[in-house]
Protein backbone atom coordinates (compact mmCIF):
# COMPACT_ATOMS: atom_id res chain seq x y z
CA UNK A 1 0.00 0.00 0.00
CA UNK A 2 1.29 3.20 -1.03
CA UNK A 3 1.77 5.79 1.96
CA UNK A 4 0.30 9.47 2.06
CA UNK A 5 3.04 12.04 2.81
CA UNK A 6 1.33 15.38 4.18
CA UNK A 7 3.05 18.99 4.16
CA UNK A 8 6.33 18.81 5.20
CA UNK A 9 7.08 15.39 4.90
CA UNK A 10 6.94 15.77 0.68
CA UNK A 11 10.75 16.07 0.13
CA UNK A 12 10.68 16.31 -3.50
CA UNK A 13 10.62 18.51 -5.61
CA UNK A 14 8.83 19.64 -8.15
CA UNK A 15 5.70 18.39 -7.99
CA UNK A 16 2.53 18.67 -10.20
CA UNK A 17 -0.34 20.42 -7.82
CA UNK A 18 -4.14 19.83 -8.04
CA UNK A 19 -6.65 22.89 -5.94
CA UNK A 20 -8.58 22.46 -3.89
CA UNK A 21 -11.42 22.89 -6.34
CA UNK A 22 -10.09 20.06 -7.93
CA UNK A 23 -8.76 22.63 -10.77
CA UNK A 24 -5.35 21.80 -12.51
CA UNK A 25 -2.51 23.66 -10.98
CA UNK A 26 0.43 22.45 -13.20
CA UNK A 27 4.31 21.53 -12.09
CA UNK A 28 5.41 24.51 -9.46
CA UNK A 29 7.94 23.93 -6.55
CA UNK A 30 6.69 21.87 -3.32
CA UNK A 31 7.65 25.17 -1.37
CA UNK A 32 5.41 27.38 -3.31
CA UNK A 33 2.80 24.38 -3.05
CA UNK A 34 2.84 24.29 0.68
CA UNK A 35 2.38 28.13 0.78
CA UNK A 36 -0.71 28.03 -1.10
CA UNK A 37 -1.89 25.04 1.36
CA UNK A 38 -1.36 26.91 4.08
CA UNK A 39 -2.76 30.54 2.86
CA UNK A 40 -5.86 28.01 2.37
CA UNK A 41 -5.87 26.74 5.50
CA UNK A 42 -5.84 23.31 4.26
CA UNK A 43 -2.97 20.50 3.96
CA UNK A 44 -0.51 19.48 0.92
CA UNK A 45 -1.17 15.92 0.21
CA UNK A 46 0.94 13.24 -2.41
CA UNK A 47 -1.41 11.31 -4.07
CA UNK A 48 0.56 10.07 -6.67
CA UNK A 49 3.93 9.23 -5.45
CA UNK A 50 4.68 6.88 -8.05
CA UNK A 51 4.83 9.43 -11.02
CA UNK A 52 7.35 11.92 -12.04
CA UNK A 53 6.96 14.25 -11.00
CA UNK A 54 4.46 13.35 -8.17
CA UNK A 55 0.87 14.56 -7.70
CA UNK A 56 0.01 16.56 -4.89
CA UNK A 57 -3.21 17.74 -3.86
CA UNK A 58 -4.45 20.69 -1.84
CA UNK A 59 -6.99 19.35 0.39
CA UNK A 60 -8.35 18.93 4.16
CA UNK A 61 -6.92 15.90 5.05
CA UNK A 62 -8.68 15.34 8.42
CA UNK A 63 -11.60 15.18 5.75
CA UNK A 64 -9.59 12.75 3.23
CA UNK A 65 -9.12 10.65 5.69
CA UNK A 66 -12.22 10.43 7.03
CA UNK A 67 -13.86 9.76 3.43
CA UNK A 68 -11.11 7.29 2.93
CA UNK A 69 -12.10 5.14 6.41
CA UNK A 70 -16.14 5.40 5.09
CA UNK A 71 -15.28 3.92 1.78
CA UNK A 72 -13.34 1.13 3.29
CA UNK A 73 -16.19 0.50 5.50
CA UNK A 74 -18.59 0.15 3.50
CA UNK A 75 -16.63 -1.50 1.11
CA UNK A 76 -15.94 -4.59 3.79
CA UNK A 77 -19.98 -4.13 4.77
CA UNK A 78 -20.55 -4.86 1.08
CA UNK A 79 -18.22 -7.91 1.08
CA UNK A 80 -19.57 -9.20 4.51
CA UNK A 81 -22.91 -9.33 3.13
CA UNK A 82 -21.97 -10.91 -0.25
CA UNK A 83 -21.17 -14.13 2.36
CA UNK A 84 -22.69 -17.11 1.30
CA UNK A 85 -24.42 -18.74 4.06
CA UNK A 86 -26.23 -22.86 4.09
CA UNK A 87 -28.73 -23.64 5.61
CA UNK A 88 -29.97 -27.71 5.98
CA UNK A 89 -33.05 -29.13 5.62
CA UNK A 90 -32.26 -31.57 8.21
CA UNK A 91 -30.52 -34.97 7.55
CA UNK A 92 -33.80 -36.61 6.04
CA UNK A 93 -36.42 -36.02 3.70
CA UNK A 94 -38.99 -36.68 7.17
CA UNK A 95 -37.96 -33.20 8.45
CA UNK A 96 -41.33 -31.70 10.10
CA UNK A 97 -43.04 -28.64 8.14
CA UNK A 98 -42.99 -26.54 11.24
CA UNK A 99 -39.05 -27.08 11.11
CA UNK A 100 -38.97 -26.46 7.39
CA UNK A 101 -40.64 -22.85 7.99
CA UNK A 102 -38.17 -22.01 10.46
CA UNK A 103 -35.77 -22.63 8.21
CA UNK A 104 -37.35 -20.77 5.52
CA UNK A 105 -37.42 -17.83 7.88
CA UNK A 106 -33.81 -18.46 9.13
CA UNK A 107 -33.29 -17.99 5.09
CA UNK A 108 -35.25 -14.91 4.50
CA UNK A 109 -33.50 -13.14 7.62
CA UNK A 110 -30.25 -14.06 5.78
CA UNK A 111 -31.58 -12.69 2.18
CA UNK A 112 -33.18 -9.56 4.21
CA UNK A 113 -29.49 -8.84 4.85
CA UNK A 114 -27.96 -9.16 1.52
CA UNK A 115 -26.52 -12.79 2.04
CA UNK A 116 -27.02 -15.85 -0.97
CA UNK A 117 -28.50 -18.31 0.52
CA UNK A 118 -27.42 -21.97 0.00
CA UNK A 119 -30.44 -24.57 0.88
CA UNK A 120 -29.44 -28.11 1.14
CA UNK A 121 -31.87 -30.90 1.18
CA UNK A 122 -30.59 -34.01 2.00
CA UNK A 123 -31.25 -37.70 1.56
CA UNK A 124 -30.86 -40.63 4.10
CA UNK A 125 -30.67 -44.30 3.26
CA UNK A 126 -33.39 -45.42 0.58
CA UNK A 127 -34.65 -42.07 0.31
CA UNK A 128 -33.35 -41.26 -2.92
CA UNK A 129 -35.18 -43.01 -4.70
CA UNK A 130 -37.82 -40.81 -3.77
CA UNK A 131 -36.25 -37.43 -5.04
CA UNK A 132 -39.76 -35.75 -5.43
CA UNK A 133 -40.05 -35.82 -1.89
CA UNK A 134 -36.94 -33.47 -1.22
CA UNK A 135 -37.88 -31.44 -4.45
CA UNK A 136 -40.73 -30.65 -3.15
CA UNK A 137 -39.20 -29.20 -0.09
CA UNK A 138 -36.93 -27.17 -1.87
CA UNK A 139 -39.82 -25.70 -4.19
CA UNK A 140 -41.48 -24.76 -0.92
CA UNK A 141 -38.57 -22.81 0.33
CA UNK A 142 -38.38 -20.88 -3.18
CA UNK A 143 -41.98 -20.37 -3.80
CA UNK A 144 -42.34 -18.21 0.08
CA UNK A 145 -39.21 -16.53 -0.30
CA UNK A 146 -40.13 -15.19 -4.16
CA UNK A 147 -41.01 -12.05 -2.24
CA UNK A 148 -37.56 -11.17 -1.30
CA UNK A 149 -35.26 -13.43 -3.30
CA UNK A 150 -34.13 -14.94 -7.09
CA UNK A 151 -32.65 -18.48 -7.48
CA UNK A 152 -29.06 -18.16 -9.22
CA UNK A 153 -28.64 -22.12 -9.01
CA UNK A 154 -31.84 -24.86 -9.88
CA UNK A 155 -31.98 -27.90 -7.53
CA UNK A 156 -28.40 -29.75 -8.26
CA UNK A 157 -27.26 -33.04 -7.08
CA UNK A 158 -24.23 -34.30 -5.04
CA UNK A 159 -24.24 -37.74 -3.83
CA UNK A 160 -27.52 -37.62 -1.68
CA UNK A 161 -27.87 -33.99 -1.54
CA UNK A 162 -30.17 -31.77 -3.73
CA UNK A 163 -29.44 -27.92 -2.99
CA UNK A 164 -30.53 -24.84 -4.67
CA UNK A 165 -29.13 -21.28 -4.24
CA UNK A 166 -30.94 -18.19 -3.91
CA UNK A 167 -29.68 -14.21 -4.11
CA UNK A 168 -31.45 -11.31 -2.91
CA UNK A 169 -33.44 -9.10 -4.64
CA UNK A 170 -32.70 -5.68 -3.79
CA UNK A 171 -35.46 -3.94 -5.51
CA UNK A 172 -38.11 -6.68 -3.74
CA UNK A 173 -36.08 -6.51 -0.19
CA UNK A 174 -36.21 -2.60 -0.21
CA UNK A 175 -39.79 -2.34 -0.26
CA UNK A 176 -40.07 -5.32 2.25
CA UNK A 177 -38.01 -2.95 4.25
CA UNK A 178 -39.90 -0.63 4.05
CA UNK A 179 -42.87 -2.76 4.57
CA UNK A 180 -41.49 -4.16 8.41
CA UNK A 181 -40.76 -0.44 9.63
CA UNK A 182 -43.97 0.53 9.58
CA UNK A 183 -45.41 -3.08 10.54
CA UNK A 184 -42.56 -2.24 13.97
CA UNK A 185 -43.51 1.32 14.70
CA UNK A 186 -47.38 0.24 14.58
CA UNK A 187 -46.73 -2.71 16.64
CA UNK A 188 -44.79 -0.55 19.22
CA UNK A 189 -47.22 1.96 19.28
CA UNK A 190 -50.01 -0.59 19.95
CA UNK A 191 -48.09 -2.29 22.46
CA UNK A 192 -47.07 1.11 23.86
CA UNK A 193 -43.73 0.02 23.42
CA UNK A 194 -40.21 1.63 21.59
CA UNK A 195 -39.44 0.55 18.45
CA UNK A 196 -35.65 -0.45 20.36
CA UNK A 197 -37.79 -2.82 22.41
CA UNK A 198 -39.84 -4.37 19.51
CA UNK A 199 -36.26 -4.72 18.30
CA UNK A 200 -34.72 -6.24 20.90
CA UNK A 201 -37.57 -8.67 21.92
CA UNK A 202 -37.61 -9.90 17.69
CA UNK A 203 -33.76 -10.18 18.38
CA UNK A 204 -33.67 -12.54 21.36
CA UNK A 205 -36.67 -14.87 19.28
CA UNK A 206 -34.41 -15.33 16.37
CA UNK A 207 -31.33 -16.11 18.68
CA UNK A 208 -33.52 -18.80 20.11
CA UNK A 209 -34.88 -20.48 16.87
CA UNK A 210 -31.14 -20.12 15.17
CA UNK A 211 -29.69 -21.96 18.57
CA UNK A 212 -32.44 -24.58 18.17
CA UNK A 213 -31.29 -25.00 14.70
CA UNK A 214 -27.50 -25.24 15.29
CA UNK A 215 -28.69 -27.96 17.75
CA UNK A 216 -30.38 -29.81 15.85
CA UNK A 217 -28.07 -29.71 13.22
CA UNK A 218 -25.39 -30.62 15.39
CA UNK A 219 -27.35 -33.82 16.51
CA UNK A 220 -27.77 -34.40 12.68
CA UNK A 221 -23.66 -34.18 12.43
CA UNK A 222 -23.45 -36.87 15.28
CA UNK A 223 -26.03 -39.33 14.22
CA UNK A 224 -24.58 -38.50 10.54
CA UNK A 225 -21.01 -40.07 12.00
CA UNK A 226 -22.43 -42.79 13.89
CA UNK A 227 -24.51 -44.30 11.21
CA UNK A 228 -21.10 -44.22 8.95
CA UNK A 229 -19.29 -45.90 11.52
CA UNK A 230 -21.64 -48.54 11.76
CA UNK A 231 -21.68 -48.87 8.12
CA UNK A 232 -18.24 -49.33 8.11
CA UNK A 233 -18.61 -52.05 10.79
Amino acid sequence: MQRTRVNHLIRITPIRLIGPDNEQIGVVETAEAMRRAVEAGLDLVEIVPDSRPPVCKIMDYGKYKYELSQKQRKTRAASKSSEMKQIRLGRSVKIDPHDVQIRIDQARRFLLAGHKVHIVQRFRGREIAHRELGLEHLKECTDKLADVCKVEQSPRWFGKEASIILAPDKVKIEAIKRKLEKEKAARAKAEGKTEAQIAEEEKARIEAEEARIAAAEAESDDDDVAEEAADRG
